[in-house]
This record gives structure tokens, C-alpha cells and sequence, in this order.
């Protein structure tokens, strides 16, 4: 797992922690997250952190107790739900190592509800580390101050995906030629919907026709330029938040 980020001057760290939390209750953290409070962080016994469950929000608690590989953390008390993420899926075609961790950590900071590689005829990885992806949207929820964790897929065939298509969601898709105003997409499609990006190298003509050939696609183009999968991505998430998420 990633190194959890350091924290601004002043704030309280945050963790997530994957049990249910509830007011004066104690939780057993791992030594990886201990290590990061004590050895990395510096804290002592009494000092406040900042936990989320991805269930119940986000909690207020105490360093209770050190131990030799272990902590405990004793809740104090409730600070926030747990948010409501606009409901919009990312669904991309895995890239090459390092830019699929920063498109999914990005994903995550962007308020993406659902995350879903999808396998595409030119995709360049035949398999994805869950687990790590995983690791990359905790470490960013934490540092984003989310306190809900997008779910994250695993990875399907684009055929498959199209054939299982949600009636109600409308699919953007970023289309390297031929794609219309995402503002007016944007206007006419206010529903729960995706944006699908491309692999590098962009989607064959046959997958093209297939993806167009759905009921529910929206083709947009994100600009005159080209665009890096990765920046694609992060490109179509901000312009649906600000145009129909949680930007506005």
C-alpha cells in the first residue's frame, strides 16, 4: 500500500478504517497505520485524529494507546455523514503502469461514485491490481477529505459492458472524431450517467460503431486537442461535476 500523504500544518490526519465505527468504541489499527501516527507523524497517547468507514461518515477519536505493532483509537464522537457522491461512473480502459494509479486517484478526488476498467481491443494491461487500485483511492479519499470510497470494479470487456448497460444511465463517450457540445449533452442527458475513455491509441472502428449503436451513448469531444487517456478522464469528470455534479 501506498505511504498515506502528509497532512497541511494544523489539521488533523485522517484514516480509514474498514469497520463500522460508532461513538466510545475502540478500534485495533494495523502497523502500517500505526507506524504512520507514531514514527512518521510523531504522535502521542491523547492526540486526535480523524477516522472514515466509508459507512457511518466521519468520527472524531483519540490515540489511546501504543503499542509494539499496533494502536488503539477510541471514537469520541460523530463529525459528518457520510456524503451522497453524484452518481457518475468513470470507465476507462486500463493504461500503462503509474498513469493508471494517478487516473484512479484522480477518479477518486473528483467524486466519481463508481470506478470500471473496462478491456478494450487495444487496452495495454492484460490484468489490473485490484488491490493496489484499491490503495490509491483510500490514500486518496484521505487526503480529499471524501467519506465515501467509490466503488471499484472489476475490470469487463467493453462487449460486455454495453450488452449489460444500465436503461437509465446515460454513457458519455469521450469519441476522438465525430463527438458533439458536452455542454449541450450535458443540457439534454441530467440523469445518472458514465464517461467511457478510450485506450491509448483510441477504440477500433468496429468498437466505435459499437459503442455509438447504444441507445444510451452520448458522444462528446473534450476540445480540439488529443488527449492522454489520463487527461481525457479527468478532463470529462470535471466538466460533468460543474456541469450537473456536486461543483455548482
Amino acid at each position: 500500500m501506498p505511504a498515506t500523504p502528509a497532512w497541511p500544518p494544523g489539521s488533523l490526519p485522517r484514516l480509514f478504517v474498514d469497520t463500522a465505527l460508532e461513538e466510545e468504541g475502540e478500534i485495533v489499527i494495523d502497523s502500517a497505520q500505526a507506524n504512520y501516527l507514531v514514527r512518521v507523524l510523531r504522535l502521542k497517547a491523547g492526540a486526535q485524529v480523524k477516522l472514515f468507514d466509508d459507512r457511518t461518515g466521519e468520527w472524531l477519536a483519540e490515540l489511546a494507546h501504543i503499542g509494539k505493532r499496533d494502536a488503539i483509537l477510541r471514537v469520541e464522537g460523530h463529525l459528518r455523514a457520510r456524503e451522497e457522491s453524484p452518481d457518475l461512473w468513470l470507465c476507462f480502459a486500463p493504461i500503462k503502469k503509474g498513469r493508471i494509479d494517478w487516473l484512479v486517484e484522480k477518479g477518486c478526488e473528483l467524486g466519481a461514485r463508481r470506478i470500471m476498467p473496462v478491456k478494450t481491443q487495444r487496452t495495454q494491461i492484460g490484468k489490473v491490481k485490484h488491490d493496489k487500485l484499491r490503495a490509491y483511492c483510500i490514500e486518496a479519499a484521505e487526503q480529499c477529505e471524501r467519506t465515501a470510497l467509490p466503488e471499484l470494479a472489476n475490470m469487463v470487456p467493453l462487449d460486455t459492458m454495453l450488452k449489460d448497460w444500465p436503461e437509465d444511465r446515460t454513457l458519455f463517450y469521450a469519441a476522438e472524431r465525430g463527438g458533439g457540445s458536452f455542454r449541450k449533452a450535458l443540457v439534454e442527458n441530467d440523469g445518472p450517467a458514465a464517461v467511457l475513455i478510450g485506450p491509448e491509441g483510441g477504440f477500433t472502428e468496429e468498437e466505435d460503431e459499437a459503442i455509438r449503436a447504444l441507445r444510451q451513448t452520448a458522444p462528446i469531444s473534450l476540445g480540439p486537442r488529443i488527449l492522454r487517456a489520463d487527461t481525457a478522464a479527468v478532463a470529462a469528470i470535471s466538466l460533468w461535476m460543474a456541469g450537473r455534479g456536486d461543483w455548482n
